[in-house]
């Protein structure tokens, strides 16, 4: 094999290890696009993995179809992938915003397998351009694999730590479309010999160049206008974390935090929730010098217990950065938190609620768990009975704790599994429920190690909306909420706990919010 043989074929493999980044890119931009807009990350994920990896074995079928042409044939795929990939993202928050409900799901699982077919055709044409050049079919499949394999490693780094949490998913799309078509201008150049009708395909190049390089500068600015009809208020405040996708949204003085599309408060009623949350726990507790709050890092919570003067400590644990920090900084949240996270009692830790329990070695009197609903594995693990006895092994005796556990009429099942499997981690408990506008009737569990008597709750003076009366009241449930649930077939259903080995918690919560 001549040199520039030698040298053609090392740039195929760097043009295979280049697309199969691009392609894994792509994987799971669209995974974390069905996470985002459909919701449930784990199914999303996993059809739009099984999908795009069906479309990778149908595109290496049909390659096999491709007898002659292979440089211009891989050239065009690559067109194909930067146009229809560096749109998706575009076109998904468009689809969402004006297509019929359903539409945008069955658009993105056609993008993904699209995406899977053209990229399973990319590789068996250049092992066969490799191998028409003069190298062993045997080395030249085990050297364009390699490059396949380790470009997707680095994909899926460069997706979960530099792209998505740095330019957000639209930017993302369009990047990377960019580089499917660099890589077919330069494969079009190195073979250019080979090529006819070069200035056609040179020019349809650079066309798409101009559509992808206008959509990488404009394109997330016409999303966020669709993004914008996904909600009903204007939106003050867009930010895509390493995490989640934060929202925060104003109308007529109602200030609406959103993260990965659900509702976390409203300012017209959050202190009908955040007082049902803190208050009970606060006033049932032999002493509240050290509180810790899993979660709620926009500070309302804190708020609230920081009003008791006996606090001498408060420790807010909530994984994302990008949250306590617009906590800690927006003008809107600081009016509602009254500038929390400037008290000096209050200290912020950035982690993970299970791995922070896990690792810490004393006691709290008072754990309030404001945590999002368990809609994914990763939430799940927060409603198992294991993280529960980490929550009871770092309780004081003499504590209490309350955790918000989802909507008793909307998430029955759902609701009284959660209030099972936190006594099965050895605590008592008592069961709450409120009505909250924004969110409907939503269910709060109290929990500890001896009986809870909330007759003995003492209510701050300042309440603007509990009483004792209500507090008491909290405590009674309708027949279609109660503990006592009932299928459709008229026979009761029998409660188990939720468990990392048995996370049934997911499925239940599914099933129960489908219609809503």
């Amino acid at each position: 094999m001549d040199i520039l043989a030698e040298k053609k074929s090392r740039l195929i493999y760097w043009a295979s290890g280049i697309v199969s980044i691009c392609g894994i890119i792509f994987e799971v931009l669209f995974g974390a696009l069905g996470s985002y807009i459909l919701g449930d990350g784990v199914k999303q994920y996993t059809i739009t993995i099984s999908l795009f990896l069906t479309g990778m074995g149908v595109g290496a079928s049909l390659s096999e179809k491709v007898m002659g042409r292979l440089i211009i044939t891989f050239v065009w795929i690559e067109f194909l992938v930067a146009l229809i990939g560096g749109f998706s993202s575009f076109m998904m928050f468009g689809m969402t915003a004006f297509a019929p409900s359903g539409t945008d799901a069955l658009f993105l699982y056609i993008i993904t397998f699209t995406i899977g077919a053209l990229t399973g055709v990319e590789l068996p044409i250049l092992i066969r351009k490799a191998n028409d050049i003069g190298v062993e079919l045997s080395r030249s499949t085990a050297r364009v694999l390699f490059s396949d394999y380790a470009g997707g490693l680095i994909g899926g780094l460069l997706f979960a730590f530099y792209l998505r949490p740095q330019m957000g998913m639209v930017k993302t799309a369009f990047f990377v479309a960019c580089i499917n078509l660099a890589v077919a201008v330069w494969i079009l150049y190195l073979f250019r010999s080979e090529i006819r009708n070069l200035v056609f395909h040179s020019t349809a190049a650079a066309g798409i160049g101009v559509l992808l390089i206008v959509g990488l500068f404009f394109g997330e600015e016409m999303a966020f206008s669709f993004e914008q009809k996904l909600y009903k208020d204007p939106i003050l405040h867009s930010e895509q974390s390493a995490y989640q996708k934060i929202i925060l949204t104003k109308e007529q003085g109602d200030i609406r935090l959103f993260l990965d599309g659900s509702l976390q408060f409203s300012s017209s009623d959050e202190h009908r929730y955040h007082e049902t949350l803190v208050y009970p726990p606060m006033g049932t507790a032999d002493k509240i010098d050290k509180v810790l709050i899993l979660g709620g890092g926009d500070g309302l919570a804190a708020k609230e217990v920081l009003k008791y003067e006996e606090v001498k400590e408060v420790d807010l644990v909530d994984l994302d950065p990008a949250v306590t920090e617009l906590g800690a900084t927006n003008y809107h949240l600081r009016q509602l938190n009254e500038n929390v996270f400037q008290n000096p009692r209050l200290q912020v830790i950035n982690k993970d609620a299970f791995k922070y329990l896990e690792g810490y070695d004393g006691f709290y009197d008072v754990i309030i768990i404001d945590l999002p609903d368990p809609n994914n594995e990763s939430l799940n693990k927060l409603y198992t009975q294991e993280f529960y006895s980490l929550v009871r092994n770092h309780l004081i005796p003499g504590g209490a704790a309350m955790i918000q556990a989802t909507s008793p009429v909307f998430a029955t099942e759902v609701y009284w599994t959660i209030d099972e499997t936190i006594q099965s981690a050895g605590l008592k408990t008592e069961n709450l429920h409120v009505d909250i506008p924004s969110f409907g009737n939503w269910g709060f569990i109290m929990a500890s190690r001896e009986s809870i008597h909330l007759s003995d709750v003492e209510l701050p003076e300042d309440a603007r909306f509990l009483t004792a009366e209500m507090l008491e009241a909290m405590t009674v449930f309708g027949k279609d909420e109660d503990r006592e649930i009932v299928n459709r077939e008229g026979e009761s259903v029998s409660l188990t706990p939720n468990t990392l080995i048995d996370p049934n918690l997911i499925q239940k919560y599914e099933q129960a919010w489908q219609n809503y």
